[in-house]
């Protein structure tokens, strides 16, 4: 079995004081696997993946990066331990070009790094080539979940935090961005994922963690979960530890 590469033990953490969303959650993932977070809308699936980057800080219990407790740690002090994070929605300079929005995403690398890195990040998305030179803001959904999914990867990470990774792709962008995911995780990158996409996505995981009000309710191997005749229920928001 893998090693723990990330642990949450006992974790509270929320928005405010008064809006607790994960309640003394404990979860792991495993170094070299994509581990999927599901639950319904309001489980805590995002808020994991906030709480680890640093930008929620837990009220209570731990968070372990490597076993090394990680609570506090800034976003750039993650970023140079090696954790990237891939949020929902476009998180661009709209009003840069494409090049420039990489340029900025390895700004911290060493220039032959860099230059290195965009090469291999066109070569993985070649309509990223092709608007090299364009707008980032004049790009489709589509174009611009590419150009955030090859920044993130220019800093070479050893953690991946990607949350919805398929909004606003077509179904074959969907599966290519799927393909590339299980691509760097056979080749020792870690990747935490939540994905509304549940099917497909299990179709590339290892793991499956079903979250309920911000606890964990279900732990099973992706393949098992994704042939179980409850999984619209638990996925939906029925009671998970019924059919575990």
């Amino acid at each position: 079995m893998a090693e723990n590469i990330i642990e949450f033990e006992g974790v509270v953490a929320g928005y405010s004081p008064s809006l607790t969303i994960l309640n003394e959650l404990t979860l792991d993932a495993r170094k070299g696997e994509i581990t999927l977070l599901i639950g319904p809308n309001g489980a805590g699936k995002s808020t994991v993946l906030k709480t680890l980057f640093g930008m929620l800080v837990p009220r209570a219990g731990e968070v372990r990066f490597e076993g090394k407790r990680v609570n506090g740690k800034s976003q750039r002090e993650l970023l140079a331990d090696g954790i990237a994070f891939v949020p929902q929605g476009r998180n661009l300079f709209g009003s840069l070009s494409v090049l420039h929005n990489l340029e900025l995403g390895g700004i911290t690398l060493p220039r032959g790094e860099l230059s290195a890195g965009i090469a291999e990040a066109l070569a993985r998305f070649p309509r990223i080539k092709e608007r090299i030179d364009n707008q980032a803001s004049t790009m489709s959904g589509g174009e611009q979940k590419q150009l955030e999914i090859s920044r993130a990867l220019l800093l070479r990470p050893r953690v991946i935090l990607i949350d919805e990774p398929s909004i606003g792709l077509s179904p074959k962008l969907v599966q290519e961005v799927m393909t590339l995911l299980r691509a760097l995780t056979d080749a020792g990158t870690t990747v935490l994922m939540v994905e509304q996409n549940v099917r497909t996505a299990l179709k590339y995981s290892n793991r499956a963690l079903v979250l309920e009000m911000g606890r964990l309710a279900l732990d099973r191997p992706a393949s098992e979960l994704l042939h179980d005749p409850d999984l619209n229920r638990l996925f939906l928001g029925g009671h998970a530890k019924s059919a575990a």
